[in-house]
């Protein structure tokens, strides 16, 4: 192949993603200068530039920005095939990538069980944020919200993400009522901010807008602990509570909902070992199992 230097190749990629020279050292654990070299071999190699000066800045040139997007996607590609194959090749344990809301209401309290089915299987459980991908995990299994568009998984539907309002009975006893309009007037809990409580009232047809006060809540599982502890009215995701609801710890106090189109999905590679599949069986079926029986 006539391609120019891996090395260069490699650091240039860095130095785009992250439009920092000194910072593209640090994460290959080299020089800046080391850097700073393997880009001017590569832009050599070129015929080109790929980096110019604004400034005090270094922005990409058109070159630039496009051979960074095909390295960046193909380095990525590679990354994802050789975690794939280096799981298959090491079946003994099986790592889960998980949003923290669906690990303490459902994956922590339901784990023991499938342990005690799989006693030789090593289990680890990592810490999700709902941006990542499974891409971004070395990583078996990765629970999350939305379904992730990389080539080469396969997503399986867990919940359905439809929010209404809700507060526990101690609050709804101090309300005047369950009408959109008395929810207006109750103490309002926000989920990282107030979007969804402004979609919910206009969904509502309440007019004029409420003003959105309470406090607003940066971890889900802060949000949910505040509404439980019956501090205001929150809007959250019926399936996802749907212990707590049968359990009477909260109370569903509208049919008008936001979020119906959004889900929560369980994300595996296409092409991966038989634990993982039984994992992922397992656990949606517990799950349903769970959710339908108010366990």
């Amino acid at each position: 192949m006539n391609l120019p230097p891996a090395n260069a190749l490699r650091a240039f990629e860095a130095a785009a993603r992250l439009l920092s020279v000194s910072r593209a050292g640090d994460e290959l654990n080299v020089t800046h200068a080391a850097i700073s070299h393997h880009i001017r071999h590569l832009e050599e190699w070129f015929g080109t530039k790929l980096f110019r000066k604004e400034g005090r800045n270094v922005v990409l040139t058109d070159h630039g920005a496009a051979l960074s997007t095909t390295l960046t996607d193909s380095f990525r590609q590679i990354e994802a095939e050789c975690r794939s194959i280096r799981r298959v090749s090491h079946p003994a344990g099986l790592t889960i990538a998980c949003i923290p809301s669906i690990a303490s209401r459902w994956l922590i309290p339901l784990l023991a069980d499938f342990q005690a089915g799989h006693a030789n299987l090593d289990l680890r459980v990592i810490y999700a944020k709902a941006s990542d991908r499974l891409a971004d995990f070395d990583a078996d299994v990765l629970i999350t919200l939305t379904a992730g568009g990389e080539a080469g998984t396969t997503n399986r539907k867990l919940f359905s993400r439809v929010n209404r309002p809700v507060a526990s009975p101690h609050y709804l006893a101090r309300m005047t009522g369950r009408e959109p309009t008395d929810i207006a007037g109750a103490t309002l809990l926000h989920d990282e901010d107030t979007a969804n409580w402004t979609l919910w009232f206009a969904k509502a047809g309440v007019l004029p807008m409420p003003a959105m006060k309470g406090p607003i809540f940066q971890d889900f599982n802060l949000l949910a602990t505040s509404v439980i502890a019956g501090h205001g009215v929150a809007l959250c995701p019926v399936e996802v509570f749907a212990r707590e609801i049968a359990a009477g710890d909260v109370v569903v106090l509208s049919d008008i909902a936001t979020m119906e189109d959004e889900s929560y999905f369980v994300v595996t590679q296409s092409r991966t070992r038989s634990e993982v599949g039984a994992f992922v069986d397992w656990f949606i079926a517990s799950v349903r199992s769970s959710a339908s029986q108010g366990d």
